[in-house]
């Protein structure tokens, strides 16, 4: 951990360090092992200019949500036909501004958002977001209820959007944020491949299956590989959809997340009854939002890897009840005052989601390249804070 703490010790605390080898290497995972893929990185993950530049150069597409990050991406070269409008709830000035600088394919899961995009972006490909209800149990995040629609309002969908003068190419579904079940990802396409047959009937030809986020990154648990995945994605695509179908992927977690750790310092250990309290400079409104859901970030202190471990529970320094990571964490006994405190795998929905609540600044990010590649790092990855029924 020595390059991490001298990280500490130059730029203060808290920071989040990234490093683009790993993005680099999670790109080339996916287009290496999933067939006729095309990558759309979800901007939201992490939108910071470094990554979206190293993507774009790499090839990739990118999968947007507002006109902020059009807008973005545009004012970094990046060309609007290497972007799609995922959000399925979008302002219809939105879409304007979209159609206007070139961008052509919108995902849609309602007959109004249907209307919208035929108003004011009239001709554009679309692709309906199907529902994927009973998958997300394995999945740490689920998105079912906000997004998505069932089978058979999408394929009412598929033949509204021809009737309004739009181009259905394929269909969408995400089978939950951190879903540790690669066997749901054949589900889904089992499920969309109805929309596909059915849409044939009335004459439309689909070549697009987007197969959302979802692809686990490995925090205190252990977790499929991207590998693994792909080989049932190519499995069935190959049996349910067959020839001539584009794959699009929409990583954000998985593209980014192992690439970064928070560092954060102790500044206060307390006793409340038989608790005992740490409380760090980073917390669930700078950066660590994703705790108080079911995200559980591997913790390590520094130089105490090897120290016995106590139960503590592990809050941020705002004065806000709420600003408690975990009730249940186990930290080497000796944790205190000025200790280093890493976070493992918190390049995604950290530094996007953290504010200047209280008047205390979000995390800054450092770029270190080859960091988080270190035997030194690598050497304490598989160690856990967590007891196996909190997995």
């Amino acid at each position: 951990m020595k390059k991490l703490r001298q990280i500490a010790e130059t730029f203060g605390t808290p920071v989040l360090v990234m490093d683009l080898n790993v993005v680099e290497n999670n790109y080339r995972q996916l287009v290496e092992n999933i067939d006729d893929c095309k990558v759309y990185y979800a901007v939201k993950a992490n939108s910071h200019v470094e990554i979206v530049k190293l993507l774009r150069d790499l090839g990739s597409n990118f999968d947007v949500a507002s006109r902020g990050e059009i807008e973005k991406l545009l004012s970094l070269g990046v060309e609007p036909h290497r972007m799609s409008f995922g959000n399925t709830i979008k302002k219809i000035e939105d879409i304007r501004f979209a159609y206007e600088q070139g961008i052509r394919m919108f995902a849609v899961d309602a007959e109004m958002e249907i209307e919208k995009i035929a108003m004011v972006a009239p001709g554009s490909n679309i692709y309906v977001r199907l529902s994927t209800n009973g998958m997300e149990q394995d999945a740490d995040w689920p998105l079912t209820r906000k997004f998505g629609t069932s089978v058979n309002h999408a394929i009412e969908l598929v033949k509204y959007a021809k009737i309004n003068g739009l181009n259905p190419i394929g269909v969408s579904f995400h089978v939950g944020s951190q879903n540790y079940n690669p066997e749901n990802w054949r589900t889904a396409i089992r499920e969309a491949s109805i929309v596909f047959e059915e849409a044939k009937q009335f004459g439309i030809t689909m070549t697009m299956i987007n197969t959302g986020g979802g692809m686990p990154v490995r925090y205190s648990r252990s977790i499929p590989e991207i590998k693994d995945i792909a080989k049932v994605i190519n499995e069935a695509v190959d049996e349910y959809l067959g020839d001539n179908i584009t794959v699009i992927v929409e990583p954000g977690r998985s593209m980014v997340g192992n690439a970064g750790v928070m560092i954060t310092k102790v500044i206060l250990r307390s006793k409340k009854g038989d608790e005992n309290w740490v409380y760090v400079d980073a917390g669930v409104f700078h950066g660590l939002t994703e705790t108080i859901q079911n995200i559980r970030y591997r913790v390590t202190v520094d130089g105490k890897e090897d120290e016995e471990l106590e139960k503590f529970v592990l809050a941020g320094p705002t004065c806000d009840s709420m600003d408690v990571m975990y009730y249940d964490i186990d930290l080497p006994k000796s944790t205190t005052l000025g200790d280093i405190v890493y976070l493992h795998a918190t390049g995604a929905y950290t530094t996007e989601y953290s504010t200047n609540f209280n008047g205390i600044p979000s995390p800054k990010i450092i770029f270190e390249n080859g960091i988080l590649l270190d035997e030194e790092f690598e050497a304490v990855e598989a160690k856990s804070n967590f007891s196996e029924s909190n997995e």
